[in-house]
């Protein structure tokens, strides 16, 4: 996950870190964190469009939310990515596994989709695949943030001391008022949705009382085990 040695890299990021760099501490100073954080993590939530960006200034400490970005454009609906060509947001426990700092939309992180648990459950020819954190405000599956936010994410991502940068993508926050009212909704028109959604609901529920990211696992079916990160 290195960046190439192409000086037209060097020059995008530098400019983003000459214009954010101050910007980002001052957000990291404000939460009670210190930057270059030990440890970054990010949650979206996609009937919310928005992702969070979390972090703590030791290893294994709880985690702190120092911003929430807007994303710019959705794509698909409520569930998980299970074809090339869906249009869907995945839903689901990722990592960023690469960075773009040529991106046609600016700058991005490249996540690990499909993971272990979409390459079982996917079409097994046609899983999809190059979904990213961006910028701009166009998508395909993507979660784009706009040029602003995105530098912000991208510089925070790459000067964190841990990897790999975790990033869960839920369908929408399930500890909101009207969720189970609109869980239910959406898994009368999908069943299937029902038994996935609980899975990622536990990794809800335990980043929620710790403060970490869980620890997730994928079975034979691909289906998640998730339990405490402390």
């Amino acid at each position: 996950m290195k960046l190439t040695a192409n000086p037209n890299d060097e020059d995008r990021v530098a400019a983003a870190r000459k214009r954010c760099e101050a910007p980002l501490r001052a957000r990291f100073e404000k939460a009670g964190a210190k930057y270059p954080a030990e440890e970054i993590f990010f949650r979206a939530m996609k009937r919310e469009a928005v992702v969070e960006l979390w972090a703590n200034s030791s290893k294994g400490g709880q985690l702190k939310l120092i911003a929430t970005f807007a994303v710019t454009r959705g794509s698909g609906g409520p569930g998980p990515k299970r074809v090339q060509g869906d249009g869907q947001v995945p839903e689901g426990f990722y990592e960023v596994d690469r960075f773009n700092p040529m991106s046609l939309f600016h700058l991005s992180l490249g996540l690990n989709f499909p993971n272990a648990s979409d390459r079982i459950l996917s079409n097994h020819e046609r899983p999809g695949g190059d979904i990213f954190i961006h910028g701009n405000c166009v998508s395909i599956g993507c979660l784009p943030l706009g040029d602003e936010a995105i530098e912000e994410v991208f510089l925070a991502a790459l000067d964190s001391r841990t990897r790999p940068v975790r990033v869960h993508i839920f369908p929408a926050r399930m500890d909101a008022p009207d969720w189970p009212a609109w869980r239910d909704e959406q898994t009368r028109r999908k069943p299937a949705l029902a038994p996935f959604w609980e899975q990622l609901a536990r990794g809800w529920e335990l980043f929620e009382k710790d403060h970490r990211p869980p620890v997730v696992s994928v079975s034979k079916d691909g289906s998640y085990n998730c339990s405490s990160g402390r």
